[in-house]
């Protein structure tokens, strides 16, 4: 968000600073792992639609100017593995409701039966009564590089890029806002805070009571059969259970590398950006083999080429804050997206420099405010 924000005020014209604890990209915090999916029709709620299609657009417009590759359209597929009733970023029924936006937006797609699902793509063992969502605008975008492309783009348009810099404190001082790090101080008429894990403890209240950090491994298994598991399959979410660890998500395999990503996601343990563990065990990934994707995809070995662990911030109900803060006059704060952000990211960073600099955006973000909370 931070650097999507960053590109495009500076895009604007606006005289702006990206201010970094780290040196983006970077492996340290929620936008990192290689791959990151991209859907239209966004199962969590019909607000989330507008973003991800303007999105999808704002990447490809990216892609051109930076010649770059960002965005991969594979497709995505999306499957309920058996007729019961599963549940995604809190949201009931998940892959039914990505159909009915689906429709709702005309968004093109095909829905599947289990039947149909194995004959296309064979490396699926689902039931007979699955539900399946096939949608050939989807893929997966390369965070890294959309991060490293908008911010040479804000760079070469004159933004300022501190890195290696804490900001440990937000001070509201009538002229402006005053941030303060251990080194320096800086003075903004407007500061947007898109600090991911760090949100919590740089906002305070209420965010220390509305955020909470859950960390996420990620991991990489060989591919025992490249020819049931192709470069050109679909990026997935596959969903067995009727809670939200019950799924785990996938990506084809990348050029070069015969393995493919797999991750679950939890909301059970949480962290600190302190105390999170980024080491991985080598039980983390027998488990997940054992316990999910060995039952429901086949091609897949259970011998991992790589892992990797990275952090959701996560608000009550699983969506987006995007709203200014309520005791720090001219500090708006987004990127708590619960680990759901990133295929949103471009469009986001566009509708916060429209609001910065005309007052308001042409993607409606009013479903993201604080209000909802009470």
């Amino acid at each position: 968000m931070g650097s999507a924000t960053l590109y495009h005020l500076a895009k604007r014209g606006v005289k702006v600073a990206g201010i970094d604890r780290h040196s983006p990209p970077h492996d340290l915090g929620s936008s990192h792992g290689a791959t990151r999916i991209t859907r239209q029709a966004v199962g969590e709620g019909a607000a989330y639609v507008p973003l991800a299609l303007r999105s999808q657009q704002l990447w490809r417009e990216l892609e051109a100017e930076r010649g770059v590759s960002l965005f991969e359209q594979c497709g995505v597929l999306i499957m309920t593995a058996t007729a019961t009733a599963t549940s995604h970023h809190g949201r009931p029924d998940f892959t039914r409701a990505t159909l009915e936006l689906a429709r709702q937006y005309g968004i093109p797609h095909e829905a599947w039966e289990g039947a149909a699902i194995r004959q296309r793509f064979p490396q699926f063992r689902v039931a007979d009564d699955a539900l399946g969502y096939f949608e050939p605008g989807g893929g997966y975008l390369y965070p890294e590089a959309c991060i490293q492309a908008q911010l040479d783009g804000a760079l070469e348009r004159g933004a300022r890029i501190y890195t290696d810099t804490v900001i440990e404190r937000l001070e509201a001082d009538g002229q402006g806002v005053r941030l303060h790090s251990a080194q320096s101080s800086w003075r903004a008429k407007r500061v947007i805070v898109a600090a991911g894990m760090w949100s919590a403890e740089l906002l305070g209240a209420p965010f220390d009571r509305l955020l909470r950090v859950c960390r996420q491994s990620l991991h990489w298994f060989e591919v025992a059969d490249p020819a049931l598991f192709p470069s050109d399959s679909p990026s997935f979410i596959l969903a067995h259970g009727s809670g939200d660890s019950d799924l785990f998500y996938g990506f084809p395999p990348l050029p070069g590398e015969n393995a493919v990503k797999v991750a679950t996601e939890q909301y059970t343990d949480n962290t600190t950006p302190i105390d999170i563990d980024r080491n991985l065990h080598p039980g983390e990934s027998h488990q997940l083999f054992s316990d999910q994707v060995g039952r429901w995809v086949g091609a897949l070995s259970a011998r991992t080429v790589r892992s990797a662990v990275c952090a959701y911030t996560v608000t009550p109900d699983f969506g987006f804050i995007v709203d200014e803060h309520p005791a720090l006059p001219g500090v708006t704060v987004v990127s708590a997206c619960s680990g759901h952000g990133f295929k949103h990211s471009a469009a986001l960073g566009e509708a916060l420099a429209q609001r910065m600099t005309t007052g308001h955006s042409d993607i409606d973000l009013d479903s993201f405010s604080l209000a909802r909370f009470g």
